[in-house]
């Protein structure tokens, strides 16, 4: 048994925020969760500059903290997106927490030695701030971190 050795202060992260899935048809995939899965889309827009067009699909009875699955489709051949599809095919791109002060987090992170994608936080879904935590400190796997806008 590990021991519960917490270094980071608790408050920074609060819940995991969304998984993100890559997929190639937005529009289809949307469609999907809303007739199988009875999620509506909470939000939805362009980021032209992360050239992917994305949504925020839930349950129809949203649960304050509750976890979302966001839709990522590529604008064009060179986003992001596009490359992971390429490489890898439709699925989980992505997992996020939600945190609470992105740049003291960020700070902290650095300090452990943790390497994370941008030297200063991007905008994100609906306003929010995003960075990411590099696959290879954890664990493999992309992790996002997302600061709701104010």
């Amino acid at each position: 048994m590990s021991e519960n050795n917490v270094t980071v202060p608790h408050h920074f992260v609060t819940h995991v925020d969304h998984v993100g899935i890559a997929v190639p048809d937005f529009d289809a995939a949307v469609e999907w969760y809303r007739a199988n899965m009875g999620f509506v889309n909470y939000h939805e827009e362009v980021n032209e500059e992360q050239g992917v067009r994305e949504a925020m699909l839930g349950p129809a009875e949203k649960v304050e903290g509750g976890t979302l699955v966001q839709i990522l489709a590529p604008l064009n051949d060179e986003s992001t997106i596009a490359k992971y599809l390429d490489k890898k095919g439709p699925g989980i791109q992505q997992y996020a927490l939600r945190v609470t002060d992105m740049d003291a987090l960020m700070a902290h992170l650095k300090e452990q030695g943790t390497r994370v994608l941008y030297e200063v936080p991007k905008k994100g879904t609906a306003g929010s701030r995003i960075n990411f935590v590099h696959p290879k400190d954890a664990g493999g796997v992309l992790l996002e971190l997302v600061e709701p806008a104010k």
